[in-house]
């Protein structure tokens, strides 16, 4: 039995093709036959490649690429047939939302919005679009941390490896989608004394104000949903002893290692 769309062994690989460079470190091993020189052509590093190709076999299921190491000629790397026919269907596909938006454009406006997280697929209902303010190195090790704001001015930070933010291609001015599961959110007090523009609190947490807009559940395991002042809606679990009503201003608390950056095409 033919497989239907969604089944099909590349589709998951598919999911990230205008996400991120991944692909496009796939298809230059296809041209230089290097994991290496595939690395140097994409700006990024050798292990954030690897790393590249790593993630699309596994979300494929199928060698994408065929690699040998050592020997007199140093080693090399050989794209697969499912490898071409991976970046074959990348291309169509991407051929196709080009002109599926353009059937959609609105004169004098413009493309459909570029972030409506279309093709989005996560168990996180906590997503906010945000613009990236910067990105900075987060201690001695390979980690980054990356500066967002949100349409109402918000600050966020997350704090993702060097490998994924270059993957991403994150910089300065990128539109992204910041996620964070709402078991990782704890709300509590509005923190409305905290000076404005401030990323994080004293104890290197992020925040976020809204209103409560509907709460689950009582005293000891209560979800409360905030009505973010820029739109939206963040989810997160009472703190211990706090019990929330509709109405109430409160402020949601998360670490920047459970915020995940994610683009929507």
């Amino acid at each position: 039995m033919p497989a239907t769309p969604l089944s099909h062994p590349l589709n998951e690989a598919l999911g990230h093709a205008a996400s991120d460079k991944r692909l496009e470190v796939l298809r230059r091993v296809g041209q230089t036959g290097s994991i290496s020189q595939a690395a140097r052509d994409a700006g990024i590093s050798y292990k954030a490649a690897w790393q590249a190709i790593e993630t699309l076999t596994n979300l494929s299921g199928l060698p994408l690429v065929d690699r040998s190491v050592g020997g007199n000629g140093g080693g090399g790397a050989r794209i697969t047939t499912h490898g071409l026919r991976l970046l074959a269907l990348a291309d169509e596909l991407a051929q196709a939302r080009a002109q599926v938006l353009a059937r959609h454009a609105v004169d004098g406006i413009g493309p459909a919005p570029r972030d409506s997280g279309l093709g989005l697929r996560t168990s996180m209902r906590n997503q906010v679009p945000c613009q990236v303010v910067d990105v900075q190195a987060h201690g001695p090790g390979t980690m980054v941390a990356v500066g967002l704001t949100t349409p109402s001015g918000d600050w966020l930070l997350s704090t993702i490896t060097r490998e994924s933010a270059d993957l991403l291609g994150l910089g300065p001015g990128l539109r992204v989608l910041a996620l964070c599961k709402a078991t990782a959110v704890a709300v509590g007090p509005d923190g409305a004394g905290r000076p404005s523009g401030q990323t994080l609190d004293a104890r290197g947490f992020c925040w976020l104000r809204g209103r409560v807009a509907e709460t689950v559940g009582g005293e000891g395991q209560q979800e409360v949903a905030l009505e973010l002042s820029g739109g939206g809606v963040w989810s997160g679990f009472a703190a211990p002893g706090a019990v929330w009503h509709a109405g109430d201003v409160a402020c949601a608390v998360f670490s920047p290692s459970a915020v995940v950056i994610g683009l929507s095409e």
